[in-house]
């Protein structure tokens, strides 16, 4: 039995939920994990309300800039957070995270990295690309900030963890996010997916060049939604860690009793894709869910208010799909998702946890 390197998932991730009343006054937010959490990677969706998803970090300007995992749209620097030891406190007037006309509810899910701090930071030279990166090595976590080429190039990972679900964004220009995932087809490094849209895997030489991912660097092409030149990107990078994080994939059943998905501990946060089919990214979390079956789907993809009516069992040692939606339980078709943990299902010391 596999035990795992994280007791309590909560020092690295935590879901909040927040409301506004109207005011538009600043919002202060505290995570009430087993642990204090100072978030690095903030990201924040209104759950009555068709509005953008706002995502903010801990590297660009510290926390200044907001991007829209949504949206094929530039960073700005309109709305803006700060952070505590244990949670934080929204901008004012903004709409997406504080509405200042009526009462609104909130989701907000973060993960800490290395609380702002550069681990390693690089120029240009040759074909490498000038980069700064802050890494989490218990929770495989890093958040690379890097400029752009526009010529075949390599992005320095500092040979921490091989990337298995990675995040791509142009900071600059209106460009559609990328996916890397590592069970994205059986040559991951040949294709891709978009978080702000709802399409299918596609192939593109250019924008991995085929290469396979490495714990040291990874090679970008000439697509311009990684690597155009001298503008400035954001990358999340992530690997599974035992009991703490998974980053897999699952064949639909098209069936109300689905596939059970076996992660080796009990998930706060499940996000999904399927990859045969046009169907928007879907998070499930125990945050707005406190007991079973989860009822409430979060479209990642686009900016509608938050689903219900879709039921799944959030289990002790993982995830079973009890709807048929094609979004989740395509019958035939790839699923690829990214968990992170509310209890192990083993302790480091080999005792079972109990989820509540």
């Amino acid at each position: 039995m596999a035990y795992t390197t994280i007791d309590d998932p909560s020092q690295f991730f935590q879901t909040a939920l927040y409301s506004s009343d109207g005011g538009g006054g600043s919002i202060t937010v505290t995570n009430d994990g087993n642990s204090d959490l100072q978030p690095d990677w903030i990201w924040i969706k209104v759950r009555n309300d068709s509005n953008d998803h706002n995502m903010f970090d801990s590297s660009r300007s510290n926390f200044g800039e907001r991007i829209f995992p949504n949206q094929a749209s530039a960073s700005d620097s309109v709305a803006s957070v700060s952070v505590s030891s244990d949670g934080f406190a929204t901008g004012t007037g903004y709409g997406d995270i504080n509405n200042t006309s009526g009462a609104n509810n909130y989701v907000a899910w973060q993960w800490k990295c290395n609380g702002g701090t550069s681990s390693a930071s690089g120029s240009e030279s040759g074909s490498n690309l000038a980069y700064n990166f802050q890494v989490n090595t218990t929770s495989k976590f890093m958040i690379n900030l890097y400029t752009g080429r526009g010529s075949s190039s390599t992005l320095n990972l500092g040979n921490h963890f091989t990337p298995e679900f990675m995040l791509f964004r142009n900071r600059d220009q209106n460009d559609d996010w990328v996916v890397y995932h590592h069970k994205n087809t059986s040559n991951p490094h040949t294709d891709h997916l978009h978080l702000n849209n709802n399409n299918a895997t596609s192939d593109d030489e250019q924008m991995f060049e085929d290469v396979v991912f490495a714990a040291d660097e990874i090679n970008l092409g000439t697509n311009h939604e990684v690597n155009a030149d001298g503008e400035n990107y954001v990358a999340y990078a992530f690997a599974g860690v035992q009991g703490y994080s998974k980053f897999g994939s699952y064949t639909g059943n098209g069936n109300t009793d689905g596939p059970f998905i076996y992660l080796g501990f009990r998930p706060a946060y499940f996000l999904l894709k399927n990859i045969s089919a046009s169907q928007h990214w879907y998070v499930f979390d125990t945050a707005r869910d406190t007991f079973n079956t989860s009822n409430s789907a979060m479209q990642a993809s686009g900016s509608a208010a938050q689903e219900t009516g879709y039921p799944m069992d959030f289990l002790s040692n993982g995830f079973k799909i009890r709807h048929n939606d094609n979004a989740w339980n395509g019958n035939g078709n790839t699923f690829v998702y990214a968990a992170f943990a509310e209890h192990p299902f083993v302790s480091s010391k080999g005792v079972p946890v109990t989820a509540r």
